[in-house]
């Protein structure tokens, strides 16, 4: 039986898939309030397959098989940026040993590729396939690069910027949670604003994050209780 994780994973990236060949080939016809539902829904599948390489690094995508696992993680990576798999997942466990800190390759990596190349390298391999099939620059720009570049500062936003901008040196992972309703989590960046729970579990596959993110409300909720009854 497949795993959860990896169902979920194959989902996203065919979804992505999907999706840009549909939008390659009807994007002409599409009024324009429908084209900009697609854009962000473009965006919204393009994060998703960040996650799907994220939760591979953390060898939850397909537990049982550590070669699914990476294969997977590998191709959800090049297929949202040409990212190198092995490079994100040793920077990544970097940042999860010592978040927020001089040794946090997320806030301190000098000399590193840069945005800027990964959009270069990225979007003249889209516009190059995108002319090999007859399309004008103007689809792929708006159903390939936009959503990328939406998608990075999606990211960076709500699953960097945010959750370790007000993590105190005394808080838990040098993180916060963003506390929002489910429904809104989900849509601002795959549960992972609730970041001390990824930190605290960093195994648990985002969509097991709302449930550890209640569990621990609770637990928060019943000490709160014990300590006002002394």
């Amino acid at each position: 039986m497949i795993a959860r994780g990896t169902a979920v994973g194959l989902g996203l990236i065919g979804g992505w898939c999907l999706s840009l060949l549909l939008l390659l080939v009807l994007a002409p016809a599409l009024p324009a309030g429908v084209a900009l539902l697609a854009v962000l829904v473009r965006t919204q599948l393009q994060t998703g397959l960040f996650i799907v390489g994220h939760d591979a690094m953390h060898r939850s995508l397909s537990p049982a098989s550590r070669a699914l696992n990476d294969r997977l993680g590998r191709l959800a990576l090049g297929l949202y940026a040409c990212l190198p798999y092995g490079f994100c997942r040793r920077n990544h466990l970097r940042h999860h040993r010592a978040p927020g800190s001089a040794r946090d390759p997320d806030f301190h990596a000098p000399g590193r590729p840069g945005a800027v190349g990964w959009f270069l390298l990225w979007g003249s391999a889209a516009l190059i396939a995108s002319a090999l099939h007859g399309h004008g620059p103007e689809v792929v720009l708006s159903y390939w690069i936009l959503p990328l570049a939406l998608s990075s500062l999606q990211l960076f936003l709500f699953g960097t910027y945010l959750p370790h901008r007000g993590g105190a040196p005394g808080s838990p992972h040098g993180a916060v949670t963003l506390a929002w309703p489910e429904p809104l989590s989900l849509l601002a960046c795959f549960h992972f604003g609730y970041h001390v729970e990824h930190h605290s579990q960093p195994s648990l596959p985002w969509y097991a994050l709302p449930a550890c993110h209640r569990k621990l409300r609770r637990q928060a909720a019943g000490f709160a209780v014990a300590t006002h009854a002394l």
